[in-house]
């Protein structure tokens, strides 16, 4: 089997192809876009090796389809693969380092995830986008009323436009040009954040696994879809341990000879994620004392503190939802806070 490596570019990329002996048959630059139709006119299969970047599962998908193995390789192991030696690091030289490398042993790739799995993450993505844009604006519009003296009644971010302009109007007061001109896109924002809810709702509704995950206390339709994502394959995991592993809520640890210490969780995985479910592990006390898991992370908080329960309740969280996909169940109080 010949091993293909491409070094991807945004514009260009570089291919190295070897017989499985090593030896060097081609070598050339290749516009990415022309990648997929390449990867098809190869007419024997093939293992293409790829580093993990934004163009990378785009090409996978190609190749996978003309029947060629992939890897995927993460881009924290491809410096012990010589990629980058001695401080010299070009497009040919790692296409090479790459190639050698599969050619003396199988590579390790990470998961590729499916075409919809990709789709709801960039769906997911660009609604924190919005939100996380009209949360810098409005934090700046507070701080221009801070320096006015003003203080608004209480409210939600998407009524926040319309309070500060009721308010300048019962004071007689003209706004300033620049911070109407932050309300007017704050105001697009909300219109454009309550859009992106809606789609992910309607996901969440018609989806026979996410419909599931909502009936964890918690959990709602934004959570559910995050969590589908990130995992798209419920199978390739083993145990809700490993699950709450892939997404960094298990304690480190930086043991060395006779020192032990742990640490706090890893924090490793989608950042995004593991924030969702810690929201969802505080709605879940607001909304549901009463249940068992509740319950049980409340007794670790008087133990141990309130954010650590927090943190409990959402690795417990992260097992439910796990089990629940897994066997094709619903959330069952009595079991909640047994499953670890």
């Amino acid at each position: 089997m010949k091993h293909v490596a491409i070094d991807l570019g945004s514009r260009e990329s570089q291919v190295c192809i070897r017989e499985a002996d090593g030896t060097i048959l081609e070598e050339s630059k290749q516009p990415t876009k022309r990648l997929v139709e390449l990867v098809k006119k190869w007419d024997e299969p093939r293992r293409v090796i790829l580093e993990t970047c934004s163009e990378a599962f785009r090409i996978a998908d190609a190749a996978r389809a003309a029947n060629h193995e992939v890897r995927v390789v993460p881009a924290t192991l491809v410096r012990s693969l010589n990629v980058g030696a001695r401080g010299i690091k070009t497009d040919r030289r790692d296409a090479r380092a790459l190639s050698e490398a599969s050619c003396r042993i199988d590579l390790p790739s990470v998961h590729i995830p499916s075409a919809a799995s990709r789709e709801l993450k960039s769906i997911s993505g660009a609604r924190e986008e919005l939100v996380e844009s009209r949360t810098k604006l409005i934090n700046n519009v507070r701080g221009w009323m801070r320096t006015q003296l003003w203080r608004l009644r209480s409210g939600g971010a998407e009524s926040f436009h319309k309070r500060v302009r009721a308010h300048a109007e019962m004071l007689s007061t003209k706004l300033p040009e620049h911070v109407e001109r932050m309300l007017q896109v704050i105001e697009v924002l909300t219109t454009q954040i309550r859009a992106a809810d809606a789609q992910v709702q309607r996901f969440a509704k018609t989806d026979a696994v996410c419909v599931a995950l909502q009936t964890v206390p918690g959990v709602g339709s934004i959570t559910a879809v995050r969590f589908r994502a990130a995992l798209d394959d419920v199978s390739r995991f083993n145990s809700a341990h490993a699950v709450e592993s892939y997404l960094g809520l298990t304690p480190g640890e930086n043991s060395s000879s006779e020192r032990q210490r742990r640490t706090g969780i890893t924090k490793a995985g989608s950042t995004a994620v593991r924030r969702m479910l810690v929201q969802a592990a505080w709605s879940a006390i607001r909304r549901a004392p009463n249940e068992p898991m509740v319950k049980w992370s409340m007794r670790i908080s008087e133990r141990r503190g309130k954010f650590i329960g927090v943190i409990a309740l959402a690795r417990k969280i992260v097992g439910i939802m796990f089990a629940i996909w897994r066997d094709g169940t619903i959330y069952q109080p009595s079991r909640s806070a047994a499953i670890a």
